[in-house]
This record gives C-alpha cells, sequence and structure tokens, in this order.
C-alpha cells in the first residue's frame, strides 16, 4: 500500500516538491553557515518525496532545541502552516485522508527538524 501511496504522492507534486527542497539545501549548503539548514531542507526532500512507509523519530538534546527554536521563528511557521492547509484540504475527501496525514507529518517535522531521524 505505501507504494502505491508513494507513486500517486508523486505524480501530484511531491516530485516538485522534492526537487524544491533539494535545490533549497543545496543552497543553504554552498555557505559554511548555511550546512546545517541545508541538512534539514534534505531531509525534508528525502520525507517530501517519499512519505508513505516513513516514520521520524525525535531527539537530540539541548543543541537541538536551541536549533529548532530559531528554525522555528525564522522559517518553521509558514511551512508548517503551508503542510497543516495542505493537510485538511486533502482530508475533506476520504480518498485524500492517507495524504492528508502525511502532510500533517510533514508539518511536525518543518516545526521541528534538527535532531529528528526519518527512517
Amino acid at each position: 500500500m505505501s507504494l502505491l501511496g508513494n507513486i500517486i504522492w508523486m505524480l501530484f507534486g511531491g516530485i516538485f516538491t522534492a526537487i524544491y527542497w533539494f535545490l533549497v539545501g543545496y543552497l543553504f549548503c554552498i555557505t559554511i553557515i548555511g550546512i546545517p539548514l541545508g541538512r534539514q531542507a534534505f531531509k525534508m526532500a528525502s520525507l517530501t518525496l517519499a512519505p508513505f512507509g516513513k516514520t521520524i523519530e525525535y531527539g537530540g538534546g539541548a543543541p537541538s532545541l536551541i536549533a529548532n527554536v530559531i528554525w522555528h521563528i525564522c522559517a518553521g511557521l509558514p511551512m508548517a502552516a503551508s503542510y497543516l492547509l495542505a493537510g485538511c484540504v486533502n482530508c475533506i475527501t476520504i480518498i485524500g485522508i492517507p495524504f492528508g496525514l502525511q502532510a500533517f507529518k510533514m508539518a511536525k517535522l518543518s516545526l521541528l527538524p534538527f535532531g529528528a531521524t526519518v527512517r
């Protein structure tokens, strides 16, 4: 079921969003200061490419907490709001509920990317 969900996800925009996240990560990694942000963008790209069947484990301690607070202020809120809106729109129909749940998973990751591991 996750293979079919990932194929449908990619056909309806997941591939373009993953390419966008990859390009953002690449731009961040051009500078030394942006490398931690680029790594988080690559994490979002991997989850956005094929979200079905993947889980997110959170941890990391105090350094991740500080980085997440800075991320949350600078970029996390608009990203989470857009993923929440997409998830709500998808959950309007019964067929869209699994896709909405994946959008909610990405909304949570967009708020707390540091210290999270996508498996």
